[in-house]
């Protein structure tokens, strides 16, 4: 990815679904060299990777495989487009379709953010040197700092939480998941809030943020679900932000 990174020609950025949904040869290069390696390693694991998932059916069936790989090879490509230096890798490991260990990596810094299910979550530097993340302490809804990815919501749901994101303290949008999951596991940020779920954005940072202590929930207070492309998540300090922050931001269910 780095060799590319700020000398992408107009060949190499092709459109998804919008001028902000874009692929570039950077991405595919680093899911084929990722798949490689994982396939040569580990070679009954499924590689469920961004650029190459089949349908929604077929994706939810790798979900539950006895061992498979979610893969972002590169999140925040638009980002990436714009030689704005924040991006990731993101991985999540499933067995039997319960995530069980995840990375965040940032190749620009060369560390990595990492949990395994019930061990707790780290940040390694290019070191080796590791240390504990912890969300941040609770603190009421109008103290509370979010990110909040907007533009992939519905109407008249974008519209309404439009309007309700001012009753916080502040909140913005990184257009990159994997910082945004690093941030909030940090304790550098109090609530994350989606609406676009797309399981190599979210799984390796949900499992990243329950290990640092936070709590997430869709927004009908449904625990996360990797297979469940719908429905809204929120990430807040503990199970009562959530429940402050879903009746401050969402409409009563």
């Amino acid at each position: 990815m780095l060799p590319r990174f700020g000398y992408l020609s107009d060949a190499d950025i092709e459109e998804k679904t919008s001028e902000f949904d874009v692929v570039t040869t950077a991405d595919r290069a680093a899911e084929a060299a990722i798949t490689a390696r994982v396939r040569e390693r580990w070679p009954r694991t499924v590689v469920i990777g961004e650029e190459s998932a089949g349908s929604e059916a077929v994706l939810r069936e790798q979900l539950g495989a006895e061992s498979a790989l979610v893969l972002d090879p590169l999140d925040g490509t638009k980002n990436f487009v714009s030689g704005l230096p924040l991006f990731a890798v993101m991985a999540a490991v499933m067995r039997r379709g319960q995530i069980v260990g995840s990375v965040i990596h940032d190749p620009v810094t060369r560390s990595s953010a990492l949990a395994s299910d019930g061990t707790g979550a780290w940040l390694r530097g290019p070191d080796g040197a590791a240390r504990r993340l912890r969300v941040s302490p609770p603190v009421p809804a109008e103290k509370m700092e979010a990110i909040a990815g907007m533009r992939f919501a519905p109407e008249p749901a974008r519209t309404a939480l439009q309007a309700s994101l001012p009753k916080l303290a502040g909140y913005t949008w990184f257009r990159c998941a994997g910082h945004e999951y690093r941030l909030a596991a940090g304790g550098h940020v109090d609530l994350l809030c989606y609406h676009r779920l797309m399981p190599w954005d979210h799984a390796p940072g949900w499992l990243l943020h329950r290990e640092a202590g936070g709590f997430s929930a869709h927004f009908d207070g449904s625990p996360f679900d990797p297979g469940r492309m719908t429905g809204g998540l929120l990430c807040a300090s503990d199970r009562d932000s959530w429940n402050e922050a879903r009746t401050a931001l969402l409409p009563a269910p």
